[in-house]
């Protein structure tokens, strides 16, 4: 990925959308106004901050990228494998519903998300120009919410899943992410055979790779391997860097995603 900074605002972009014309970054979690464990650019009201620092600290991610506030349409996360159409902003609403990705073909809307240690993905398709953006837990993951972007950007816009690019963002990296035999067997039920590639056993515990099995669930759509970039950027070993649930342990803020056609 390539670092980009705006005042103070640092993010990084996808290297595979670089010349596309898109407003796309994922945040850092510097260069905003919220303090203690939310310092300082974080980006979610559930989190406990103070509602005017949230506003604050958005407005400063919507600047960095030239992008209007009011475009925003964001989504209540609930670790689902649901996908809504943003054809419009949310305007006075809360939020477009409860799901975990966004897609559009509107210039005039910006797909927003928060993470802190999910996964995000953003999805762009040069020959329809529409957009997405996925934020994918283990939950997700394993119901593959990546694949259900492109079915519905196929469905809606009439993509064709070999002409998506795809960048898959830092999150949580499998250095990190121990799971349970819960996780495990729901792993092996999701991806059969290629559970091996993301499950490693190490002192009798797992380790969980999000990384290569959202890239595995984007293939199984039809995304080309060649146009998934991934950053392989571990939030929680870069906590200094992005709000990490499990290294802050469970007390912290949430970066954002955000990405809209010019």
């Amino acid at each position: 990925m390539i670092v980009k900074t705006a005042d103070e605002i640092r993010y990084y972009q996808f290297a595979a959308f670089d010349n596309t014309g898109l407003a796309h970054g994922v945040f850092a979690r510097q260069g905003g106004v919220s303090t203690g464990p939310y310092a300082s650019l974080n980006l979610s009201v559930s989190t406990g901050d103070a509602p005017q620092n949230v506003r604050e600290n958005r407005l400063r991610v919507f600047r960095a990228l030239e992008r209007d506030p009011d475009s925003v349409a964001d989504l209540w996360l609930v670790h689902s494998a649901d996908v809504v159409v943003a054809d419009e902003p949310r305007g006075a609403r809360e939020s477009l519903g409860k799901a975990d990705a966004l897609v559009t073909d509107q210039p005039n809307v910006t797909l927003f998300l928060r993470f802190a240690d999910c996964v995000p993905i953003l999805l762009y398709d040069p020959r329809r120009h529409a957009v997405g953006i996925v934020h994918a837990g283990w939950k997700g993951t394993l119901a593959k919410i990546a694949a259900a972007t492109v079915r519905a950007m196929t469905e809606r816009y009439g993509s064709r899943p070999e002409d998506l690019l795809a960048g898959i963002g830092p999150s949580i990296g499998p250095c990190h992410y121990e799971v349970g035999p819960e996780v495990v067997a729901q792993t092996r039920t999701a991806f059969g055979p290629a559970a091996d590639e993301l499950l490693a056993r190490t002192n009798g515990s797992y380790r969980l790779d999000l990384w290569t099995a959202n890239a595995h669930a984007l293939r199984e759509a039809g995304v080309a391997a060649s146009r998934v970039e991934q950053s392989e950027l571990c939030t929680a070993c870069r906590s200094d860097e992005f709000f990490s649930h499990r290294a802050d342990k469970g007390k912290t803020g949430r970066f954002g995603a955000l990405i809209g056609l010019r």
